[in-house]
């Protein structure tokens, strides 16, 4: 998976920090992640749903809503609309730059946003098939708990400073006269989405009864999953993984099936025509991804050149091995192989021919499992260097070039 950082225009004019999640193939889908309440785009819950989505071949934007996070602007000129408003701007980036959203998703009331969003601009958001809520309160208005404390210093002074999970945060009376003239039911009645509701029945901050009422007012198709005892922020990484897991899941139903291409002779490598070098390679029906790392002018999205190199010796040799452990009956219960690629001066290798300039130097280092013997792990190190891939970068290789034909 490749994580990139990108930044676009939010509602209010302001700079939104966002980060884009974009899996090792071409993507098949992508999908918006809201994040909760004065959270950011990186709270654990956004991060491990974001990656699991690219795990599976879905793109993921994460965003910070105006004055949050990495974002420009002011928390205090903000409110439940702005948020939807950003929402709708995350969207039109990636129509713009990628392609539409397909999946919408958000945690806390950044679900009561995506609920919102596509019930009241169907037209923005037509390709978005599917709509997930992680502790969506079924109001929007119910986070005004979490400023009472303020509450009649905003509505007499006309705004105050309150503390949210430990951080002051300035809310003026406007973000609750928008609250209070949002109409969840109008927008859940409107969806035309697929639907599916995360909740913990012991969630402290957004109670499951919100999880009911949602799910009552939303029509088919709509679906519902317990999160049991997680706590509101999916903080426990087991329950974040959780989450994710089935999200992607569940999101896959409602996209369209993946092509299945046809294998190819051999291996066939074609710029990506993302990035500087990104490359899709088959290798009959296998779909792999190259690039450089960031350091050498690439995007980091794939292995580069010299990992694919490495990884086919350190593949071919554990085969050689399990091959020769089968067929010898030896106890090797697993192994494990690390490369590494140098270039070092000739005159460093007193075992080489060559003498002038530098050559390449890979190490390899090889970990057995197992009951073995010395005599069994001396002759299972001899084996390693007899695995083709070995011999054949030992061997005068011969690469005929040609163009092709159109």
């Amino acid at each position: 998976m490749n994580s990139r950082s990108v930044r676009f225009t939010g509602t209010q004019g302001a700079e939104l920090a966002a980060r884009l999640d974009l899996p090792a193939r071409t993507p098949r889908a992508y999908a918006l992640f809201a994040h909760c309440f004065t959270c950011s785009k990186d709270t654990r819950a956004a991060a491990y749903i974001s990656q699991a989505l690219a795990g599976r071949g879905i793109a993921v934007l994460r965003f910070d809503f105006t004055g949050l996070g990495a974002s420009a602007g002011e928390f205090a000129q903000t409110n439940f609309s702005s948020n939807v408003g950003d929402l709708l701007a995350a969207a039109a980036y990636l129509r713009e730059h990628h392609r539409a959203a397909q999946i919408l998703v958000g945690h806390s009331l950044g679900g009561a946003a995506v609920l919102a969003a596509a019930g009241q601009a169907p037209e923005q958001l037509s390709e978005v098939r599917a709509v997930a809520t992680l502790g969506a309160p079924f109001d929007p208005a119910h986070v005004s708990r979490l400023i009472s404390a303020g509450r009649t210093e905003i509505e007499s002074k006309g705004e105050a400073e309150v503390n949210i999970g430990g951080r002051p945060f300035r809310i003026r009376r406007q973000f609750l006269d928008d609250l209070d003239r949002q109409d969840p039911e109008k927008n859940l009645a409107s969806l035309r989405k697929a639907l599916l509701v995360f909740h913990s029945p012991r969630d402290t901050i957004v109670g499951i009864d919100n999880a009911a009422k949602i799910f009552m007012a939303a029509k088919h198709p709509k679906s519902f999953v317990s999160l049991d005892d997680a706590d509101h922020l999916l903080t426990r990484a087991e329950d974040a993984a959780y989450a994710a897991e089935v999200l992607a899941a569940w999101a896959s139903r409602y996209l369209e099936p993946e092509s299945a291409a046809e294998p190819v002779p051999g291996v066939r490598v074609v710029e990506a025509l993302e990035g500087k070098f990104a490359q899709h390679i088959d290798a009959g029906r296998h779909r792999l991804r190259a690039d450089e790392p960031a350091s050498a002018g690439g995007d980091d999205t794939g292995p580069s050149p010299y990992d694919l190199l490495l990884a086919s010796l350190g593949a071919c040799t554990a085969m050689t091995l399990r091959l020769y452990a089968e067929r010898k009956k030896l106890p090797l219960e697993r192994v494990a192989v690390d490369l590494t690629h140098d270039k070092i001066h000739a005159t460093d290798c007193a075992e080489c021919e060559t003498q002038d300039g530098r050559i390449d130097r890979i190490e390899r280092v090889i970990t057995l499992e197992g009951p073995l013997n010395e005599e069994q792990r001396a002759r299972l190190l001899e084996i390693a260097d007899k695995c083709p891939v070995h011999r054949t970068l030992h061997s005068e290789v011969w690469i005929p070039t040609r163009l092709a034909r159109d």
